[in-house]
């Protein structure tokens, strides 16, 4: 597989579909460490200063008449990642602030993300070497990804087994980009997707968390069933991204494409390859979904989930949370029951939710005393 590296700077959107396809998103030991800690909010004490503390920060300003555009204008944002979409269903109000406050980061958390990086490339290497190309334009990173894809689908139906597939798709109205994990054919001749999450702790997360990742690939099997049946396409794509399809490829980028016995001149001429690919390959949708977590440190394999794929639930949730982006809701925090997630998040002290008018006001106001 081809790696890319800039020659210029580029938006940071232009490396096309990276998105995280591990549990090691920025909420991670956020996660584990409320599952561990298992207190309740009312016997909490006072909070530790953060790095948000202080910080003004205000995500209902359109509610209150000071900003009429929508979080995908107020973020410069042409696509979402599936796991933008999949974080939401832990905590909306999470995802927004993260998206207000980029670049807050601990060093414990930066360790797993590096970790949990490591072990997703070694699997990866596994399969495939990794070749740098040096790019110049965004058409140029997205053909990168277009020859990967196209180098991809007959290994699939070949040898049986690929890593890190990108899916792109509308949900919603919205373009949506991800990677999967794995795809891979079943003894029974069955497209399996395998998605792994490695964990800090040796424990399985706790319900909350698996629908997270139950959601996320779920949305990966929509997109990608939707690319085999020919419900995505180039127009679509290029009109979402404002890429030029006719403008030439980097020397670099067909250098690597003629290498891999493809001739394209430019980005247009690639993903006609690509998508003809797609359809006539005969790759079939996906039938299984499985979810493994492994241990970061012992690699010790903690469980398997076998997800349940429910196309009318899956779409519900995508235009419940496409809504926001478009400006059509205030994004929201957790329900009461869920309140033990805002233990360890990052944004506690400036989350508009949990300090007034939420559904955790509620939790954070005094118990009146039972008359003895």
């Amino acid at each position: 597989m081809a790696q890319t590296r800039d020659e210029e700077t580029l938006p940071a959107e232009a490396s096309g579909f990276s998105d995280m396809s591990d549990s090691e998103l920025l909420e991670f030991l956020d996660l584990e460490d409320a599952e561990e800690s298992g207190a309740s909010l009312s016997k909490l004490g006072p909070s530790k200063p953060s790095k948000t503390e202080g910080k003004a920060v205000s995500l209902q300003n359109r509610k209150r008449g000071t900003d009429v555009s929508s979080p995908m204008d107020k973020f410069h944002l042409k696509y979402l990642y599936v796991t933008d979409l999949s974080t939401q269903k832990w905590c909306e109000l999470q995802m927004a602030y993260g998206k207000e406050l980029p670049g807050f980061l601990t060093p414990e958390k930066a360790d797993v993300l590096d970790t949990g990086a490591s072990i997703h490339l070694a699997r990866e290497l596994e399969l495939h070497d990794l070749v740098t190309v040096p790019i110049t334009t965004r058409e140029d990173a997205w053909a990168i990804k277009f020859l990967n894809m196209l180098s991809m689908i007959p290994t699939l139906q070949s040898e049986g087994r690929i890593r890190e597939f990108p899916v792109f798709g509308e949900v919603e109205g919205i373009l949506v980009v991800g990677m999967i994990d794995e795809l891979h054919y079943t003894a029974n001749g069955e497209l399996e997707l395998a998605e792994l999450k490695t964990r800090r702790r040796p424990m399985l997360p706790r319900a909350a968390q698996k629908k997270k990742d139950a959601f996320q690939v779920s949305l990966y099997k929509y997109i990608f069933d939707s690319m085999v049946q020919g419900k995505v396409t180039p127009a679509g794509l290029i009109h979402h991204i404002e890429l030029c399809p006719d403008k030439p490829l980097g020397p670099s980028v067909l250098r690597h494409a003629r290498q891999g016995g493809v001739s394209v001149k430019s980005l247009g001429d690639l993903m006609e390859l690509v998508f003809l690919s797609l359809t006539l390959s005969d790759l079939p949708v996906i039938d299984i979904l499985k979810i493994e977590y492994i241990h970061q440190e012992t690699a010790t394999v903690l469980g398997t989930e076998i997800v349940s794929f429910e196309e009318k639930e899956v779409r519900r949730e995508a235009q419940h949370y496409v809504a926001y982006w478009v400006g059509h809701r205030e994004p929201q925090g957790v329900d009461v029951e869920e309140a033990w997630k805002c233990q360890t998040c990052d944004y506690k002290d400036i989350c508009e939710w949990r300090k007034g008018g939420g559904a955790l006001s509620a939790v954070l106001e005094p118990q009146a005393k039972k008359p003895k």
